[in-house]
């Protein structure tokens, strides 16, 4: 208790961090040259780093990371999934050092408050759409998520958007086959031109509906970060695309 009243970035309440203290732009800049640790290869990741109780940095890795949630903003999907996925590893990959920073603090502060509860999540500041390959190996991941990403409105930065025929080519190459791509966003064109991009890629096609109504994590998608709730306040409209990895026919 006094460790949080001694620091005015962590609530007394919750004991979490207050967002407030770690606000930032809302979009980066995916096209400048940030400075941060990349490892070279998927199997230069450490486990131990992410995952401290349940990789201790002596134990071999056995099992790897497969949903990822790139640019995750400040998290809220991210700590909605482990109660629904207790056993999965996961990960947010966000471009944005104070952002980064408060989600790590935010999964620190559940663990503590929930213990053996929240393990299984981490946070790691990077651009995605560089270093995927650096992350993941092939067919390693069976969840990617994309909500709310930045809009880029003038065509001119549109090959600044996270979902394009040419970034879809990593994102097919990290999924395992049957894997799923979620987007979602509170922009029309933008919604367009993910559902294009994903049609016109010969390794994506999408999800029925049957399926989404079963899958749980389609109902978080517009509700558990804060974009989304921001949009359902404001009475707007989300428009998402959900698509699965196949093995593309000759």
């Amino acid at each position: 208790m006094l460790k949080n009243e001694a620091n005015p970035h962590i609530s007394k309440t919750t004991r979490l961090p207050r967002k407030r203290f770690y606000r930032a732009r809302a979009h980066g800049n995916p096209l400048s040259d940030s400075h941060f640790p990349v490892p070279v290869s998927p199997c230069h990741v450490d486990y131990s780093l992410h995952y401290p109780q349940l990789f201790p940095s002596d134990r071999t890795v056995n099992s790897k990371i497969q949903f990822a949630d790139i640019g995750c903003g400040f998290g809220g999907l991210l700590i909605s999934l482990p109660t629904l996925f207790p056993e999965v590893l996961m990960i947010g990959m966000e471009l944005r050092d104070k952002v980064t920073e408060y989600v790590k603090e935010r999964i620190l502060a559940l663990r503590v408050e929930n213990p053996g509860q929240y393990q299984n999540v981490s946070v790691v500041r990077t651009n995605s759409m560089k270093y995927i390959p650096n992350y993941f190996e092939k067919g390693q991941l069976s969840k990617m998520f994309f909500l709310f990403p930045d809009p880029h409105f003038k065509e001119k930065n549109h090959r600044r958007r996270v979902i394009s025929p040419h970034l879809l080519d990593e994102y097919a190459y990290a999924l395992r086959i049957g894997g799923i791509i979620y987007t979602i966003t509170d922009v029309e064109e933008l919604g367009d031109w993910m559902k294009a991009c994903l049609e016109g890629h010969p390794m994506f096609e999408a999800v029925r509906d049957e399926e989404l109504e079963a899958d749980p994590v389609v109902k978080l998608l517009s509700s558990a970060t804060e974009e989304g709730q921001k949009v359902a306040r404001n009475g707007g409209q989300t428009f998402q695309a959900v698509y699965k990895c196949v093995v593309p026919s000759l």
